[in-house]
């Protein structure tokens, strides 16, 4: 298990769409092993195997301390809508609000091959669509009108800590705000 590098934003490999996985084996759960070691390091509430440069599909989402490993998951059904705040690991600084299902159904394989089924509303199904996405070669911004919807975000580190980060202190603090002006928002994936 090892944390992998996560592909950014104009790497053309988050485009890819995820291969269908036919093994279930060795190299599969050290896959998935992988994604969700990244993936927690991050931090982030989910990770799909096109952020880690793997073509396939293959996605991790903990939400709530519990981990939905899912291969080939396919959205079976949904219902209703929500927009709130979205970020992604591979597009690190930036969320936006984004309009997605309310609840999801999901249905998938584990890591030994077995079907099974998810349905998520709130986080989690936002989550699941978010890695869904990625396997089709869809990003978040996708959805945007305009690149101007985007917001800078910060972690929520320094927010505890009561100060500025040198991250606000490199990025420049030309309207005296610091980091008040900045949302906070987990990263999806």
């Amino acid at each position: 298990m090892s944390v992998r590098p996560i592909v950014l934003l104009g790497d053309s490999r988050l485009r890819l769409r995820g291969e269908p996985v036919s093994s279930f084996g060795r190299f599969l759960h050290g896959l998935l092993d992988d994604l969700t070691h990244t993936m927690r390091d991050a931090p982030g509430v989910g990770l799909a195997a096109p952020q880690i440069g793997e073509g396939l599909s293959v996605c991790v989402v903990e939400v709530e301390n519990r981990l939905h490993e899912l291969m080939n998951p396919t959205i079976v059904r949904s219902e209703g809508d929500d927009r709130d705040l979205e970020g992604c690991l591979s597009i690190p600084g930036y969320a936006a609000y984004v309009t997605r299902r309310e609840k999801v159904w999901v249905v998938a394989q584990d890591r030994r091959g077995r079907k099974f089924k998810v349905a998520g509303s709130g986080l989690l199904g936002r989550a699941l669509q978010h890695e869904l996405d990625h396997l089709d070669g869809k990003l978040y911004i996708d959805y945007l009108d305009s690149m101007d919807e985007l917001i800078a975000v910060g972690r929520g580190d320094d927010a505890a800590e009561g100060g500025s980060s040198a991250d606000d202190e490199a990025e420049g603090d030309a309207d005296g705000k610091g980091d008040a002006s900045r949302v906070k928002t987990p990263a999806l994936a």
